[in-house]
């Protein structure tokens, strides 16, 4: 049963969106600028993952500055074989955000790895492994678009 935010959750929210501290004590400095105790700011967090309020609370990291890699990979898979080639690339824990599009190239995921190489290794079993090619599309520029969703 999800549960309703409150102003206290929503002003959490808004203001999180902006950044966290880096800091010896985040929660607690985050907690101060929200007026609210450390441990009721963990709390709250722990709730609105629990209830699905909040889907996701962490950092993002470049890969690529990391020496990882990122790439946006589409596929061609007739209708029929969709559900089970789905399957088989969603195996892959290198796998994210993997969506049918309507469109020639009707399968879109995420491929991130720990080098480039790995990224060329998995590519090459996923299309070992489903008897389809991967186009694969690596990002050539990063565009930083500040979205802030005020709630």
């Amino acid at each position: 049963m999800r549960k309703l935010l409150d102003d206290t959750d929503r002003a959490i929210i808004n203001k999180l969106q902006y950044g966290f501290p880096i800091s010896d004590y985040p929660y607690r400095d985050a907690a101060k600028e929200l007026s609210i105790s450390e441990q009721e700011l963990i709390d709250r967090i722990k709730t609105m993952r629990e209830n699905g309020l909040l889907t996701r609370f962490g950092p993002l990291y470049h890969a690529e500055n990391m020496g990882g890699a990122l790439s946006l990979c589409a596929m061609k898979i007739p209708e029929t074989e969709f559900d089970k080639v789905t399957e088989q690339v969603n195996a892959f824990t290198e796998v994210a955000h993997n969506y049918q599009r309507d469109h020639e190239m009707n399968m879109w995921f995420v491929l991130a790895t720990e080098t480039i190489e790995a990224k060329l290794d998995t590519l090459k079993e996923i299309e070992q492994q489903t008897g389809y090619p991967v186009y694969d599309m690596p990002k050539e520029k990063e565009y930083f678009v500040g979205l802030y969703l005020k709630v």
